[in-house]
């Protein structure tokens, strides 16, 4: 299926800033004046046993000149004379944040290092570390006696200071916050911590006192809001959306503040919103909530465009996007999104076909459905497209409803009707079966409904949907078509999706994701499916090993000439068939991805991919099996150029040679004899048939494949 219009203009939106930008530094730099000083080639610190000698470099202004030093990845860096001075105290008090009171620099060189370059040779004695001797914490025991125990284990549980450990500021400062944080979401909303650390630099011991004053417990009081001059959304619409976070006489909690304030903002008209707590009223015991907002512009255009080139696939397009938020008054939303362009499958130099490609979509949103937390909505959608197997005219329309409890969950309960007229002409003298496509033996074009109810589930905690580096993302749809609902298919269809980010060190430089996704589509009484509800699966978003869609069932397009000039056309065999994608029953894919940020504006990322996509369903004996030679596997690397609005991607994997050919369901196909790399190495054998299972992994696309695109790949 193709993805959503709305991301695909997001996808454009965000290339023309970071080029902007890039434009912008451009000049920039060509109007500031050169610097100074020499270019500092080299910056070694020797003697950093216990503390990472990266670590200090991140701290200090002065920093040697990387490989990468070019326009518009930074440039070289320049040695100043005052800016070492200050470099030289901040490594002795960055080893005393550490706990390394003793620590000195006992020898600091700057060498010529030829022609306006220097080299810089840092050595440093780390002495022996200051370890906490004792560990006060006072103030606890004015808890309400009814709480104080259950409060105080709270509190203090897990934190990040412990008797023996090396005392680092750091970690007593994090201490200090983490306490307060949970006394305030405990209701103690005017809790203070403060505290001291007493060292003896001698006997390297540290006593560090924690002063805890909770106050008083609070509860929530009135809700008031600020907003616009003349504001057309209603207060009440906005203390409606506070109250299913937080309500009056509820104990206070920061948390209930954020989710109250994430609730406000998924109204979608506001430009700006906080929500905070008033100054607490002593004698009731209540804090009011103070919600302040200003409206955005109802009535919004994007227009956008952009070039998708991939090996079997290059297309030129134009996008565009109107949306008024309070279409006909009640904050209701109607969106209208489209896209133009026009394809070549499956290259602009050599196609098989090409044509224009759109599709338009209406989409209506109706807010406080019945309730609060529930909103109607509609859309109607209307494409053309070009697929590497088939051609279709297709329209859409989808009814549902979205209940949103929380911020992060939601469920989604739709029905849809499908209808696409299907055509598999690939050139003049070839064309993709029929039945693989899901239509009637002997029919070359078909009409396909498809209408189903589905529900769909997402329960989203990352901390960034662009670019996540903690947390989770958990979706599933269940489909159920035909049957009661008629359309031409029943069938049942399954998709779950699990995406974990976790980020190490002290910065979150390294960010370890991983993503498992699986599929079935089970047509009832083992019948045939539509090529519209299979699954594919390569492409920068999928199995990396593959182009898009390529990792999938192929069908085979015979060549035909008249051989023995009798005017008879005869299929030959001396040369490569094409090959497109009809898509598959089953799926599963996974990816394991370690990225790490290295400079402000770049990071590196290694990936291993793995992907599935079988011709019969998970629910029946001839189920594909997992790590069986249908399931192909493929090792990268990639870099990424770090914008505000997400990053440019650029992958490149290669797939390993575990497992066989794909299926090709065309009989006296003949696999090639060697993948290769870009077209480099690769060989067609044109005598003797091969089955998948003598064939290299993954034939017959070649091992390697290049993807560029903007955002992260999961």
């Amino acid at each position: 299926m193709k993805p959503p219009v709305a991301a695909d203009l997001l996808r454009h939106l965000r290339l023309a800033t970071p080029l902007a930008l890039l434009l912008t530094a451009a000049c920039a730099t060509t109007n500031a004046p050169p610097p100074s000083g020499p270019k500092v080639t080299d910056l070694e610190i020797q003697g950093t046993d216990q503390v990472s000698e990266g670590a200090i470099k991140d701290r200090i202004l002065t920093t040697e000149t990387p490989f990468w030093g070019f326009w518009p990845f930074g440039g070289p860096s320049y040695f100043d004379a005052n800016a070492w001075q200050a470099d030289l105290r901040r490594i002795e008090r960055y080893y005393q944040a550490q706990g390394y009171y003793q620590a000195k620099v006992t020898n600091a060189e700057v060498n010529p290092d030829g022609d306006d370059k220097v080299a810089i040779d840092i050595s440093v004695q780390e002495g022996e570390p200051t370890r906490i001797s004792e560990i006060q914490v006072t103030g606890l025991d004015t808890l309400p006696e009814d709480v104080r125990e259950e409060h105080r284990e709270y509190v203090l549980d897990g934190l990040p200071l412990h008797e023996g450990d090396v005392f680092r500021e750091e970690a007593w400062e994090e201490a200090k916050v983490r306490v307060q944080e949970r006394l305030r979401e405990l209701a103690y909303a005017e809790a203070e911590v403060d505290g001291e650390v007493r060292v003896d630099v001698d006997t390297r011991q540290a006593v560090v006192e924690l002063r805890t004053r909770p106050g008083i417990r609070y509860r929530f009081g009135n809700t008031f809001v600020a907003t616009d001059a003349n504001p057309q959304v209603p207060p009440r619409r906005i203390i409606e959306q506070v109250t299913g976070a937080l309500k009056k006489g509820d104990w206070y909690s920061e948390t209930a503040l954020a989710n109250a304030q994430a609730r406000v903002f998924r109204m979608g008209v506001f430009g700006a919103v906080k929500v905070n707590r008033g100054a607490p009223d002593r004698e009731s015991g209540t804090v009011p909530v103070v919600v302040d907002v200003r409206e955005a512009p109802f009535r919004s255009v994007r227009l956008g465009g952009g070039l998708g080139v991939d090996a079997a696939r290059q297309e030129v397009r134009a996008v565009g996007e109107w949306t008024h938020r309070n279409f006909g008054g009640g904050l209701r939303r109607f969106t209208v999104r489209g896209r133009l362009g026009y394809a070549f499958i499956p290259n602009v130099l050599s196609f098989n076909k090409n044509g224009p490609v759109f599709d338009v979509t209406a989409e209506y949103e109706q807010p406080r459905f019945l309730f609060r937390d529930l909103r109607a909505q509609n859309s109607l959608s209307v494409e053309k497209g070009l697929e590497q197997a088939y051609d279709f005219w297709g329209g859409r329309l989808q009814t549902g409803v979205i209940w949103q409890p929380h911020p992060d969950f939601s469920i989604f309960p739709s029905y849809n009707l499908q209808v696409y007229r299907l055509s598999g002409r690939v050139s003049a003298d070839s064309r993709v079966p029929p039945i693989v496509l899901g239509c009637g033996e002997g029919q070359e074009q078909c009409d396909v409904a498809l209408s189903f109810l589905e529900l769909a589930f997402t329960w989203d905690r990352r901390d960034d949907v662009i670019e996540p580096r903690d947390g989770y993302y958990l979706s599933l749809s269940i489909q159920k078509g035909g049957g009661p609902l008629f359309g031409d298919f029943n069938y049942v269809r399954l998709l779950p999706d699990l995406r974990v980010y976790r980020s190490f060190g002290e910065d979150k430089r390294f960010i370890l994701a991983a993503k498992v996704r699986a599929g079935t589509l089970n047509p009832a009484g083992g019948g045939q499916s539509s090529i519209v509800t299979r699954f594919f699966s390569g492409g920068g978003t999928f199995m990396r090993g593959f182009n898009g869609q390529r990792l999938s069932p192929l069908a085979a397009l015979q060549r035909t000439a008249d051989v023995d000039g009798d005017g008879v056309p005869e299929v030959v065999q001396d040369e490569e068939w094409d090959t497109v994608p009809v898509g598959g029953n089953s799926l599963f894919e996974t990816s394991v991805e370690m990225r790490y940020q290295f400079t402000e504006s770049l990071m590196v990322a290694a990936f291993y991919d793995t992907g599935l996509v079988g011709i019969e369903d998970f629910a029946h004996g001839n189920r594909p099996k997992l790590f069986g030679p249908q399931h192909y596997h493929a090792v990268g690397m990639g870099l990424r150029y770090l914008t505000v609005v997400g990053p440019i991607r650029l992958d490149i994997a290669r797939r390993l040679n575990i497992g066989g050919g794909l299926p090709v369901s065309t009989p006296g196909y003949i696999y090639p004899e060697a993948g290769g790399c870009f077209g480099i190495g690769s060989r067609w054998r044109p005598t003797g048939p091969t089955t998948p299972s003598g064939a290299f992994a993954g034939a017959p696309d070649g091992q390697c494949a290049l993807h560029l695109s903007i955002g992260e790949a999961f």
